[in-house]
């Protein structure tokens, strides 16, 4: 069987994080939501996207193909029921589409004609940027009963303190030194070849990357993911950085979200919190304003290759784009456009010159290039993101 992610109309509401990947490609928990379902299909998956993210995340359709809405996390049961999918028929939960078998072209699907069938279990489903910190609990413990089940851990470093031990799992290569581990409210995933540098005080459900590193004295707060290649420091709760992101010295990071390539400078900080205890507006990218989110803790949402430099201060409710670097004394602004340059001064257009010739030393760092796709990708999302910056 053919199985194909496709992103749904919760793409925008993902921003900035969808303007340089399929909905597929989020992490929350321990995996991307792709690597999920593949864990649990048994194949590899393709993604129906944006256009101009299609050369670099392609689309393969066979005579017969399952469409999975990638907004949705698989659990067994879905998909088990995914497995027995007859031509013309559907899945929905609350007249949302989870997942559909066809034999026609994916522009000629009409549901009126299909067999609906209705899935009644709980399952978690992405639609804001903030339900990736909100709901990182349960997808951490998702995922470690996924990938640890039948296997056996690494033992635990003589000199680290534990509590909990059996809820704790060590990868191969990963390195532990005198810190503290408390998995007594949620597990603790500790990834291939990454390290926890000595002082560390990490409370679960935490998760990091393989050949992630967490530094001397850090503490971490669940429920917190580092992905792969990451460096942080410091103090964070309830946050996820999605990979290849920094944030290596003292400063608090809280109920936030940062793409790939990020960096957050020494001494920065963020708001999780208002000072009046109001609730927290967030800029939304569909109604090009600020809503309300429902939410008393809400700290930064960063896109990728975004960056601050030292002592920066971020606001409640704080949303970068992609490709903005922020610097300089004060609050910045609550949203700030993709390709920004600039602080509470004021900013100007980072053009895109400078922001490749960033990028490829940044990943040169990690021995990878910035490949012409990526480019590509990052050339569409400065055009269409013009309209938010200032002239």
């Amino acid at each position: 069987m053919n199985y194909i992610l496709f992103d749904s109309d919760v793409r925008n509401s993902l921003l900035p994080f969808t303007y340089t990947r399929p909905v597929a490609d989020i992490r929350i928990g321990i995996l991307t939501i792709r690597e999920k379902w593949e864990f649990f299909l048994g194949f590899t998956t393709t993604t129906i996207t944006e256009e101009y993210l299609e050369d670099k995340y392609p689309m393969v359709e066979l005579e017969n193909n399952i469409l999975i809405n990638a907004s949705f996390l698989p659990t067994q049961n879905l998909v088990n029921q995914i497995r027995k999918l007859s031509k013309n028929q559907a899945i929905f939960q609350d007249d949302q589409i989870i997942a559909f078998f066809t034999s026609d072209t994916q522009e000629n699907v009409d549901f009126d004609s299909y067999e609906q069938i209705e899935f009644l279990d709980d399952l978690i489903q992405i639609k804001q940027t903030t339900d990736i910190f909100l709901l990182n609990d349960k997808a951490i413990q998702a995922d470690f009963n996924l990938i640890t089940k039948g296997r056996v851990s690494e033992p635990i470093p003589e000199g680290v303190h534990v509590v909990d031990k059996e809820n704790i799992f060590i990868e191969k290569g990963a390195s532990i030194t005198f810190s503290s581990l408390n998995a007594s409210k949620g597990p603790i995933y500790i990834g291939k070849d990454s390290e926890i540098m000595e002082g560390s005080l990490v409370r679960g459900p935490f998760a990091l990357g393989e050949n992630s590193i967490l530094k001397m004295g850090a503490k971490v707060y669940g429920a917190t993911t580092l992905g792969p290649y990451c460096k942080v420091g410091g103090e964070i709760n309830n946050s996820v950085l999605f990979g290849y992101s920094s944030k290596g010295h003292e400063g608090f990071l809280g109920n936030s979200v940062l793409g790939e390539w990020c960096n957050i400078g020494a001494d920065s900080n963020t708001s999780n919190l208002k000072n009046n205890y109001a609730e927290v507006k967030l800029w939304n990218y569909d109604d090009e304003r600020f809503i309300n989110t429902g939410l008393q803790f809400c700290g930064l949402i960063m896109g990728d290759h975004s960056k601050c430099g030292i002592n920066t201060m971020f606001n409640t409710g704080t949303v970068i784009g992609v490709s903005a670097n922020i610097f300089g004394a004060g609050f910045p602004r609550n949203f700030i456009p993709s390709f920004s340059w600039g602080g509470v001064a004021g900013f100007t257009t980072y053009h895109m010159n400078k922001v490749i010739e960033v990028a490829k030393v940044v990943m040169k760092r990690r021995a990878l290039e910035l490949s012409q796709l990526d480019k590509n990708i990052l050339q569409h999302v400065f055009e269409t993101t013009s309209k938010f910056r200032t002239k």
